[in-house]
């Protein structure tokens, strides 16, 4: 297979390059950078029509949206991360969907709001709305994870794994998930896999 994923290690493309990691896939990086002098020049809206990061050339298929480049890549490669069935291949793409619209959102903005926007930038009302906002999804997760064995699909460690603690990496810095138990042993375990660490390792931070 041949991968080119698209995208600064400090952007979603991290996600990607975690799973070409965890899968054994040999990729080359090219770590386009946001904005004007980046994912809005010419010859990437080309590859990415809507100027973002990341992007992805996957044996002549060019993709976009990092979370569905990894189910792509799971399927195509094979393997423990992917599913073992029509059913597994539904589950994951939930679990992958529900990361998107309950956790992510409102998950970055805790981020920024918390830790990475000058603390003159920060609005308190989006973080206190943001924090209210993950108690329910949190909660839905905390509750699966413990009653399934402390994955998310199939009693193992699988694409939708890592797709949804790549979108709960935002919290990070903040204690949300300190009385999860669950959710905080599973995504320790993720972040701490050898392909986790050599892929984050490209962020330098």
């Amino acid at each position: 297979m041949k991968v080119t994923i698209y995208g600064i290690a400090k952007s979603r493309a991290i996600r990607n390059l975690w799973a070409c990691e965890e899968l054994g896939l040999p990729y080359t990086h090219v770590p386009v950078v946001y904005g004007p002098e980046g994912s809005r020049k010419p010859d990437f809206l080309a590859i990415n029509p809507n100027g973002r990061v990341p992007a992805a050339d996957i044996d002549g298929v060019m993709m976009w949206e990092s979370l569905a480049i990894n189910l792509h890549l799971a399927k195509k490669a094979g393997g423990s991360l992917a599913p073992e069935s029509l059913d597994e291949d539904g589950l994951m793409t939930m679990w992958s969907m529900w990361a998107l619209t309950e956790v992510e959102g409102a998950a970055l903005a805790v981020l920024m709001n918390q830790t990475v926007k000058p603390e003159a930038e920060r609005d308190a009302a989006v973080l206190a709305k943001s924090i209210e906002t993950l108690k329910a999804p949190l909660a839905v997760l905390e509750g699966h994870l413990a009653s399934h064995g402390g994955y998310l699909v199939g009693n193992r460690f699988t694409i939708a794994d890592l797709n949804v603690s790549a979108c709960v990496y935002y919290l990070r810095y903040s204690n949300l998930v300190d009385d999860k138990p669950a959710v905080k042993a599973w995504y320790q375990a993720a972040t701490s896999r050898p392909a986790a660490k050599k892929a984050f390792a490209l962020r330098g931070d």
